[in-house]
């Protein structure tokens, strides 16, 4: 579904990444790792292209994506989780579902209602501004915005940031149903047990090189790898 190779990012003069080579398969769910500053959320912007890579190639069903308007990239299949969640305040709830809405010929679109009937506080807050909803009910407008857009890989960019604990559980209980129903996610995630309970497969990034992956399994048990780049302690 998604290939990175050997992409390098640059912000200005200022080298990111280094060579970032990951995949995502075709319905999988694969967390990208790391503390704060070590290239996650640029990989992301790498992608979608927002920060278009200087050197490597990104491929989304086996076609060259490099380099492409994010737009395009939209168009194409890719939606966006970002961090952050920027939902359009001044815009009612639905009116921030609606002008995203895309259909590709699927017999099971995302529409309002199928949203609606996975989010249904969204229902409830239907009319009310973006600016008078909940942090976690903006987490899950964001959600609820990109799958409008009838993506084939959702890409989510700290998705439990700065959410109470209940509502980081009912997020990653939405990115479990995501994931049953064959959507392919790329998961940018620094709460661990949230993305390893997600994921099938895992990378760690750290100061812009890939420097471990594995399954969720064997980073489970890997304690040094996991004080060293994640501060997760036994």
């Amino acid at each position: 579904m998604l290939e990175l190779v050997d992409i390098h990012s640059y912000y200005g003069e200022s080298h990111v990444l280094h060579g970032i080579s990951l995949k995502v398969k075709e319905g999988s769910v694969v967390a990208l790792l790391g503390r704060n500053g070590m290239g996650k959320t640029t990989t992301i912007r790498s992608i979608i292209g927002f920060t278009p890579p200087r050197r490597g190639v990104v491929r989304f069903k086996g076609k060259d994506i490099t380099g492409l308007q994010s737009y395009q990239i939209a168009q194409m299949g890719i939606g966006l989780v970002p961090q952050g969640r920027h939902i359009l305040p001044s815009l009612s709830v639905e009116e921030n579902l609606t002008m995203a809405a895309t259909t590709r010929g699927k017999t099971e679109a995302w529409t309002l209602d199928t949203v609606y009937s996975r989010f249904p506080i969204l229902k409830e807050r239907a009319k009310l501004g973006g600016s008078r909803l909940s942090g976690g009910e903006q987490q899950m407008l964001a959600i609820g915005r990109a799958l409008m857009t009838n993506p084939e890989l959702l890409l989510m960019d700290e998705p439990s940031e700065g959410l109470a604990p209940i509502i980081v559980r009912e997020i990653s209980h939405i990115i479990g149903q995501l994931k049953k129903s064959g959507l392919s996610i790329l998961l940018v995630e620094q709460n661990f047990p949230m993305a390893l309970a997600a994921a099938d497969y895992s990378y760690i990034i750290s100061k812009g090189i890939i420097v471990y992956e594995s399954t969720p399994e064997e980073l489970r048990g890997n304690e040094e790898v996991k004080a060293k780049y994640l501060g997760v302690a036994k």
